[in-house]
């Protein structure tokens, strides 16, 4: 298991105070803006409001897009709609269907299987081209496809190519209008493929004299790909992603209400953590196991009753995909063993479905704090998915070793790679001594950045409801992580039948409830012992009455002061008790287990 480490940047008392000043905020507040770079009251202030926003004409080209796509809808020509299986290349297929529809044209999509592998391939090119397709516009794709995007202008295509990946290594591009946002200029790079087709959405509208009004309904979609497509939540990600999460809580979407009714959510109150733990895995469910047409039929239908039908088909679909990541990783986690320390894992087998065990590496990376590739064989050939740890980028990685590979793509973050079987072994050495070069020695660490020293006097509900001005949460901005330096916790009981603790935490100047999910009822520190941890603080609302909480994140021994006697280990807690105060966090914790 990785160890932590603390890190706590500097933060100048007068920078906090300025911000106290300015925008009325609490010191609490001030540390996290200071400590992430806002020190400037202007800047903070554009932050907390999350109202930055661009024009679609600041992608390089678009025109040429948006006049080639109107061409074809005036001609009534038949247009399709090329996605991927996930749920970004579902939401962003279903964007630009909503609004290739509003505008009167003849349109159908196309989502591969993961059988057919990821991205636009020849045999699919000249599968539309069959059947009479004379614009092809992909979604969350093709931004690799040189050869495949000729096949198709050959063969009479129109191509409009939107994504978001990475380039090929050799820079090549296809030959078509792109709408890429760092590849076109955009002032936010790292849009999701599905905020990517909502400018393109927009910017069509605005050509063709269409409504946008209806356009900021899909919101919501955008919404759901933000947080599951794991962009950082800055600059106008960040903007879309605090609407979008309005627009869900209103959405009339069909399927959208459906799948939020099998998933036990509060559709009112849905936010970023929902999507990412109920929302976005049930829609991913099928495209996983079997074919992501489920999910871009519930989230396009208008008809309530198939919604619901689909809904309880995607819900199925999650709970065996569920089974199934259980039973490869306590495989993956046999293999890992056998193999000791490296510095990244390449793990392969013959009976994993190559549709989950991207989740599963994602699993292993938090346990292991190494990158992970896991390989789904079927004969002599192998399809991957990869994930990895902060400072590692993975396809600089397998850009490295891409001679042991027949394919390979993705971002710093995650990949995919197809990959011979004899190869295999080869391609684990040199990716492990690819990483080993570019981290420290030693063993792995979880790095925890602090935002704020606090005590325990500050750990108020006013503190909790002010922290949540810097929602919404996820990659580029993570959850507020406090620090109690002189910490000590107290009264440790079990909850939620041993899987969780409850405790009080105290210092100098006060005390507060707190609680650890799911590990186990002892704490990695003697209880009463001097130490420091870090924690969430949030509002618990239980029976009708909002307090605040902290929830345990790390928490490492301090030596005890001079003349103190050593506290001893801790022992069994206390079994007494106590069912969770937060039911509704036990639920959420044990539907997310």
């Amino acid at each position: 298991m990785p160890s932590v480490r603390f890190e706590i940047a500097a933060c100048a008392d007068e920078d906090v105070a300025l911000l106290r000043a300015e925008l009325g905020v609490r010191a609490a507040t001030a540390q996290v803006l200071v400590r992430r770079g806002l020190r400037d009251p202007a800047a903070a202030a554009g932050f907390l409001s999350a109202s930055e926003e661009h024009s679609p004409e600041r992608f390089a080209g678009i025109g040429e897009a948006v006049a080639a796509i109107l061409a074809h809808v005036h001609a009534g020509d038949a247009i399709t709609v090329h996605g991927d299986y996930d749920v970004d290349g579902i939401c962003s297929t279903a964007v630009l269907v909503r609004t290739l529809r509003a505008l009167g044209a003849q349109v159908d999509t196309y989502l591969p299987d993961r059988s057919e592998g990821y991205g636009l391939s020849l045999a699919t090119v000249r599968r539309l081209a069959a059947r009479g397709t004379r614009l092809l516009i992909t979604a969350d794709c093709a931004i690799t496809a040189v050869e495949e995007v000729r096949a198709a202008r050959e063969l009479g295509m129109t191509v409009v190519v939107t994504d978001h990946h990475a380039p090929r290594a050799d820079g090549v591009l296809p030959r078509a209008p792109l709408v890429h946002p760092a590849l076109c200029g955009y002032p936010c790079a790292d849009l999701c493929a599905t905020a990517v087709a909502y400018k393109l959405a927009q910017a069509l509208l605005s050509a063709a004299g269409g409504d946008q009004r209806a356009l900021r309904g899909d919101l919501d979609l955008v919404a759901l790909a933000t947080v599951a497509d794991v962009v950082p939540l800055q600059g106008e990600n960040r903007t879309l992603l605090a609407r979008g999460l309005k627009a869900l809580a209103g959405t009339s979407k069909p399927g959208l209400r459906a799948l939020m009714a099998v998933a036990g959510l509060d559709q009112a109150r849905v936010q970023e953590r929902a999507i990412g733990f109920a929302l976005a895995p049930r829609l991913n469910a099928a495209g996983r196991l079997y074919r992501a047409d489920a999910g871009l039929e519930l989230v396009l239908t208008e008809d309530a009753a198939r919604a619901a039908q689909v809904a309880q088909e995607l819900d199925g679909a999650n709970h065996e995909r569920r089974q199934v990541e259980r039973r490869i990783r306590f495989e993956a986690e046999a293999q890992i063993a056998e193999l000791g320390e490296r510095a990244a894992y390449v793990l392969a087998a013959e009976s994993w479905h190559h549709g989950v065990i991207g989740v599963v590496a994602s699993r292993l990376v938090e346990s292991s704090g190494r990158p992970v590739v896991m390989v789904a064989l079927d004969g002599e050939r192998g399809r991957g998915s990869g994930r990895s740890v902060e400072g590692v980028d993975l396809l600089a990685g397998l850009t490295a070793c891409g001679h042991h590979l027949a394919r390979f793509g993705g971002h710093r973050a995650a990949a995919g790679l197809e990959i011979e079987r004899g190869r295999i072994d080869d391609f684990a050495d040199a990716l492990a001594a690819h990483v080993a070069g570019v981290v420290s020695p030693g063993p792995p660490l979880v790095l925890e950045r602090v935002d704020a020293t606090v005590g325990c006097e500050e750990l108020t509900i006013e503190l909790a409801e002010e922290l949540q001005t810097l929602a919404p949460f996820g990659r580029g901005n993570p959850a507020v992580c406090l620090m109690v330096e002189d910490a000590r916790l107290r009264d440790v009981r079990a909850m939620g039948e041993g899987r969780h603790a409850r405790f009080t935490v105290q210092s100098q100047g006060g005390r507060a409830r707190g609680v650890c999910f799911g590990q186990g009822a002892r704490l990695a520190v003697p209880e009463d012992a001097p130490a420091r941890a870090t924690f969430a603080l949030e509002v618990n609302e239980w029976n009708g009455v909002s307090e605040p909480r902290v929830v345990l994140r790390h928490v490492e021994a301090l030596a005890p002061a001079v003349g103190e006697p050593p506290q001893p280990a801790a022992g069994p807690v206390r079994e007494a008790a106590a069912r969770i105060g937060p039911a509704g966090e036990e639920q959420l914790q044990l539907a997310i287990a």
